[in-house]
């Protein structure tokens, strides 16, 4: 097993992922949905500065997540099954980003959208929805793949993962089912969103599965062979 500087810092980097997704999460006095509806902007409005704090550290809890993969991508690059874990890895960076970019719309439009809604009659505010509808529904498609992308991540590394006896067989399998069921909810649910939502606080239990397994244990990795 590697236990050095590496390895705790790739560990702590899931772990800081997590308590900024979550604490972004649970923290926020309003969370939005998979579309904006009127009434997001009259909830943000009540404590927008407080709304706007928390949505950047959720933000930035995927952006640590991606820095933590990249650094997994160190430890893992000598590793013989590198071939399935390295295309892994890279699937699940382009997933995070490309929720994270979603992310981002939703706190840029919630925040803009409150000083755009206060003190207009109904009609004015439906001419506004109605603005931002086809903008909505663009990164609807961002937060779709993304999830997607990031499912075929976490089912490549799983099995990397089970193949290279890098972490124990429980997390292994538990990488692969997460990816697993993404990607089936996704691609099986037309209305997928409900039934999905609890799938980010699973992926926030891998994420601290995965810290607290490397600054346990470390990683298991054989020296690649000619």
């Amino acid at each position: 097993m590697n236990k050095n500087f590496e390895t705790k810092f790739t560990a702590w980097a899931f772990i800081i992922a997590a308590i900024l997704l979550w604490g972004g999460w649970f923290l926020s006095p309003h969370n939005v949905g998979e579309y904006f509806v009127a009434s997001d902007f009259e909830s943000i409005g009540e404590s927008v500065w407080y709304w706007i704090w928390m949505f950047r550290f959720h933000i930035f809890g995927w952006v640590t997540m991606g820095i933590a993969l990249f650094a997994l991508w160190t430890l893992l690059f000598n590793s013989p099954h590198r071939i399935v874990m390295m295309p892994g890895i890279g699937m699940l960076v382009v997933g995070t980003f490309t929720i994270a970019i979603a992310a981002a719309f939703y706190y840029n439009y919630g925040a803009w959208g409150v000083g755009k809604t206060a003190g207009k009659s109904a009609t004015e505010i439906k001419e506004f929805m109605d603005g931002i509808l086809f903008t909505n529904q663009y990164v609807t498609c961002f937060v779709r793949f993304g999830r997607i992308f990031s499912g075929v991540g976490l089912v490549l590394l799983g099995v990397g993962f089970l193949k290279g006896n890098i972490v124990n067989k429980a997390l292994a399998w538990f990488t692969i089912l997460l990816g697993a069921a993404a990607m089936g909810i996704i691609l099986g649910i037309p209305e997928y969103y409900e039934t999905y939502k609890p799938l980010f606080h699973v992926k926030v239990v891998w994420l601290l599965l995965m810290g607290f397994v490397i600054l346990k244990n470390g990683i298991r990795v054989s020296a690649k062979t000619e």
